[in-house]
């Protein structure tokens, strides 16, 4: 009889234990992760510039990339800092995201955009993964 009550208390605790988990986003997960993205973000800033050069330059042509993907890549560059700095800083805050993609090498084919709108006068280009929303 013991032997039996063992086995079926390890054979319960082996099921309960194979169950998949549900968890919800909890603020601190979401804090951690926007604080990563901030600090990642004014680090990194400053890749914006070849990001552009490249893109602007497979779309139309060299002396294009050179210079209007410079300014563009020099303007998301400071934009980026910036607004890695305001995600440093509202981390307690859950709100949404301010930049998509979320980090500079994520899709690095796909343009920059701020609180998901796109700044006036850039050629626009999707990634692949996006669907342009």
């Amino acid at each position: 009889m013991k032997k039996t009550k063992i086995l079926t208390t390890c054979l319960l605790s082996a099921a309960l234990m194979t169950a998949p988990v549900v968890k919800a986003d909890d603020h601190l997960g979401c804090f951690f992760n926007r604080l990563g993205q901030g600090i990642a973000n004014m680090a990194t800033g400053f890749l914006e510039i070849p990001k552009n050069i490249i893109n602007i330059s497979d779309d139309h042509n060299i002396f294009v990339g050179m210079t209007w993907g410079l300014l563009r890549g020099t303007a998301h560059g400071v934009s980026r800092t910036l607004v890695g700095g305001a995600e440093f800083l509202s981390s307690p805050i859950p709100t949404k995201d301010f930049l998509t993609p979320d980090y500079v090498w994520d899709r690095f084919s796909e343009d920059t955009r701020y609180f998901g709108l796109h700044f006036p006068g850039y050629w626009t280009t999707y990634g692949p993964l996006d669907d342009g929303e």
